[in-house]
């Protein structure tokens, strides 16, 4: 069953998913990309209890219009009819909603009363076998409010640093939830949704798995269903269960356009709004440009654009502070006994020569919510998947050129680069502050180099285009004459300068 951007693969047992083909995205090796795997619970099968190792069979018949049914009566006189179909193409491509409409036919002569069920939701597994462990989880929304549970949470938990056990170690996971609207398997770059549109889910279950591999450690996956509601069907009566199914990337355009908060999946975190303009604002260059790393480049001038101004002023403000330092030394000198009355005196000589102490970090300030919705957006986005940019063959991942020899330890171009710009930047950056708050500057390149190593290139692209646009103004600004440092009236004098 395919409409040419994904292929489910179905089975008779549970009548149910066992694989959903991504047609026009490949893995590591060069074959498609498939969610859950034959060997694990499918997508889709009703199961009295989630742990279920036995389920019932179906008949299969594909019918006219390209969906197929399943069919079994169970002993109770109830006939369940599973129909699995794709909904009409609304878009041009990225086309991954199925739906999954459930019939019970009460043929008996007796009530029948479900007390609930569960829907399987397959499995997830890791895309790289290097991808962070909390990015395989099984996530659900409640009141448009993403919530998960990710691979690490079955492990025994200590406290830290003391290391005494907070937690042991858990078989599986089942809790009851407030009517969730979602509930689904993710890793870092794709999910499995099930939506029931005509109910909510009120319990949900998991359990992790072992996958092993050829070479290196072993990883973990994780499975998981979702618990709804029980309901009765009266005789020659039948109820319908519909859910809508989303077998695909985290695409934030294509899930944004669902109705029930399915972009949630992407769990953006604090930073969701800036996350969210981001991706959306690089997608709308990469319409212009069709190349990603273009696209990045573009992004970071325009940040860097709207930003320019209020550079300038903190660079102004930067290098008052350098002349004015001399003038600070003397007065620590002077009050080196009394702290306190040597501060009210810096703070006089700032205000004297209309200086503000902070301005220099404001523009540090406001790339902070940048980084951070950078690297939660950049981690998660999909449309950077095989994107390659010069050297750099994937920019959703590192871009290792090669290993040290005996060592195993990955040569990361971008970063590296980023790094040293990021030294160019404070050799040129005027020296503020004390000696202290020198020193903890000297640890910024290492702590971005630390983020950004291991990560996405593209976030190490980013930060680069902006250290070599930050170098520019600053060129630009040591251009301009020297900061002549005169005293400002006080705001009183000013307002009668002028008068009779």
């Amino acid at each position: 069953m395919t409409n040419g951007d994904v292929e489910l693969h179905l089975t008779n047992r549970g009548g149910a998913i066992t694989e959903a083909v991504l047609l026009n995205h490949t893995g590591e090796n060069g074959s498609r990309v498939a969610l859950n795997a034959p060997d694990r619970i499918p997508i889709g099968a009703i199961v009295e209890q989630p742990d279920a190792t036995a389920l019932p069979e179906f008949s299969i018949a594909k019918q006219a219009d390209g969906s197929v049914e399943f069919e079994r009566k169970t002993p109770e006189g109830v006939n369940i009819r599973k129909r699995f179909f794709f909904r009409p193409d609304t878009e041009k491509k990225d086309n991954f909603v199925a739906e999954m409409d459930v019939d019970f036919r009460n043929d008996g002569a007796q009530p029948y009363n479900n007390a609930g069920y569960f829907i399987t939701l397959g499995s997830t597994r890791p895309i790289h076998p290097k991808d962070m462990s909390s990015y395989t989880r099984l996530a659900w929304s409640v009141n448009g409010k993403a919530n998960g549970i990710d691979v690490n949470w079955f492990a025994a938990q200590n406290y830290p640093l003391i290391g005494v056990q907070k937690r042991e170690a858990k078989p599986f996971y089942r809790e009851k939830v407030d009517n969730a609207e979602w509930a689904g398997m993710t890793n870092q770059f794709f999910t499995d949704l099930i939506t029931p549109l005509n109910a909510k889910a009120v319990e949900l279950w998991a359990r992790p798995f072992d996958i092993k591999q050829v070479e290196g450690p072993t990883l973990l996956g994780i499975e998981g269903a979702m618990g709804l509601p029980g309901f009765q069907v009266q005789p020659g009566q039948t109820a319908t269960m519909r859910f809508q199914l989303y077998t695909g990337p985290k695409l934030y355009g294509r899930l944004a356009k669902l109705e029930h908060n399915e972009a949630e999946i992407m769990n953006f975190g604090m930073w969701k709004l800036v996350s969210q303009f981001l991706l959306n604002f690089m997608n709308l260059i990469h319409g212009w440009v069709k190349d990603y790393g273009v696209s990045i480049i573009l992004l970071t001038a325009c940040v860097k654009g709207v930003l320019w101004p209020l550079q300038n002023k903190a660079n102004r403000s930067m290098r008052k502070m350098s002349a004015l330092a001399p003038k600070m030394q003397e007065l620590k000198e002077k009050y080196k006994d009394d702290p306190t009355r040597m501060n009210q005196e810096v703070m006089k000589l700032y205000k004297e020569h209309g200086v503000n102490p902070v301005g220099g970090c404001l523009p540090m300030m406001i790339q902070i919510p940048i980084f951070f919705g950078l690297f939660s957006m950049l981690g998660q986005a999909a449309e950077l998947r095989n994107a390659s940019f010069l050297w750099v063959h994937d920019l959703s991942q590192p871009d290792t050129v090669a290993h040290i020899p005996g060592l195993g330890w990955p040569i990361n171009i971008l970063p590296l680069i980023m790094g040293a710009t990021n030294l160019w930047l404070m050799r040129m950056t005027p020296k503020t502050g004390d000696s202290t708050q020198q020193k903890v500057m000297m640890f910024m390149p290492l702590i971005f180099l630390f983020f950004c190593y291991n990560f996405a290139a593209a976030l190490a692209l980013y930060y680069t285009t902006q250290n070599l646009f930050t170098i520019l103004q600053l060129y630009q600004n040591r251009r301009q004459p020297a900061p002549v440092l005169e005293k400002v009236a006080p705001a009183g004098k000013r307002s009668r300068k002028g008068r009779p």
